[in-house]
């Protein structure tokens, strides 16, 4: 049985798919772009999006009933791998050790021509 996650303290979802999808002890996101809850993008650069982008992971996170330290794997998709450094050092703040294990690759395009879309999988507390 799978249940849908929801929060607005995340942005919605822009298309026909859910913010998480709670799986047994899993959850599963979808990939967060730097937008704000109420939908706006978030200027600046890679540092500033790629921080919003963990605060929308974070509170869907916690609206599933887990939060950062459950994540056990990440997908990180980068418009510019130049960008990877700045992005990192952001993402290590919000990861404790033992860090989950991590895929990263740049791509093409994203969704509103943003810097950084992330997803996750963690584990339920």
């Amino acid at each position: 049985m799978k249940d849908m996650v929801q929060t607005a303290d995340a942005p919605a979802a822009i298309g026909p798919y859910s913010q998480a999808i709670v799986f047994g002890n899993l959850v599963v996101t979808s990939g967060q772009i730097p937008l704000t809850p109420d939908g706006q993008l978030v200027g600046g650069g890679i540092a500033e999006q790629t921080e919003q982008v963990m605060q929308n992971l974070r509170a869907v996170l916690q609206a599933a009933g887990t939060d950062m330290d459950r994540v056990v794997k990440t997908t990180v998709f980068l418009a510019d791998m130049n960008e990877f450094a700045d992005m990192n050092a952001v993402y290590e703040r919000h990861f404790p050790a033992p860090a989950p294990a991590r895929s990263t690759v740049q791509v093409a395009r994203l969704p509103r021509d943003v810097r950084v879309e992330i997803e996750v999988l963690a584990e339920l507390h």
